[in-house]
């Protein structure tokens, strides 16, 4: 069974590892300052799906997942890379070991300080007096910029020979970047969001690649944004901001998730994932 991966991104000192304890039930370190995670914590969460053992009236021994009255858990794998800062593509902070970690995320998840207590470099400030939209613009324009990098290498003799030689650019761009887990359906969707003519890859400016990046990376590794620390007064109106930005943005607090998923571990409280 292929599992699928999801990556944790986000500035340092967001909740972010907390986030990924809290759904893996590990116990990766936690402390209140920047870069705490290094190397990736890896752990498996699962999500709840209806089980169709209750619409074929069947028992279920599921090999792979979890049934809990008629509610499937599956499996994901959940990566949780170190904290990422404004020029991480250039190898700021632990920016190219926080990237090549993502390669083969599927989708990621953006935990943000939605409270606004941390500012840009993942220091603590006061509640409020930092804007979590910058945060979410720095860090697509870092993952933009990094795929950028990767496919601008040799691009003038890539797309001369792509050219001359009547090379089916979708195919050619997606086997560049098949180690990000790019597909060729990818691609095709990103030409024609971005609107760059692919007939002619010699006459792209820098400006039409990196549009073109910028729609690869949304259809190719999509992002959802866990706004963390929605417990905190500061929190509500920037969750609304977000969500007026036509983002998918699900308020989240890490810390009480991860305190009832370790009492219902002991057995204090019953509680699974998921429940209100």
């Amino acid at each position: 069974m292929t599992v699928l991966e999801l990556g944790l991104v986000g500035k340092p000192n967001t909740g972010k590892t907390t986030f990924f304890n809290a759904v893996t039930l590990a116990n990766a370190p936690v402390a209140g300052y920047p870069f705490t995670t290094i190397d990736a914590n890896v752990g498996v969460t699962y999500v709840r799906s209806k089980c169709p053992c209750r619409e074929f009236n069947v028992v279920c021994n599921p090999q792979n997942s979890k049934c809990f009255n008629g509610v499937r858990h599956v499996p994901v794998r959940i990566i949780d890379v170190a904290g990422l800062v404004e020029g991480a593509h250039m190898g700021r902070g632990l920016g190219n070991r926080f990237l090549d970690n993502l390669r083969m995320a599927g989708a990621l998840i953006h935990i943000v300080d939605a409270s606004g207590g941390t500012d840009a470099e993942g220091r603590p400030c006061p509640p409020g007096t930092h804007d979590p939209l910058q945060d979410i613009d720095f860090l697509e324009v870092e993952i933009a910029m990094w795929i950028r990098g990767i496919l601008a290498k040799d691009w003038p003799r890539f797309a001369r020979r792509a050219k001359y030689e009547k090379l089916d650019l979708v195919k050619e761009i997606s086997s560049r970047l098949s180690g990000l887990g790019v597909r060729t359906a990818h691609v095709a969707e990103a030409f024609k969001l971005a609107a760059v003519d692919h007939s002619d890859p010699e006459r792209w400016s820098d400006d039409d690649l990196l549009r073109f990046v910028t729609e690869l990376r949304k259809v190719s590794k999509p992002i959802m944004i866990a706004a963390n620390k929605s417990d905190v007064p500061t929190a509500e109106s920037n969750i609304e901001r977000l969500k007026s930005r036509g983002y998918l943005v699900v308020p989240t607090c890490s810390e009480a998730e991860l305190i009832l998923r370790r009492a219902a571990e002991k057995g204090i409280i019953d509680y699974r994932p998921g429940d209100s």
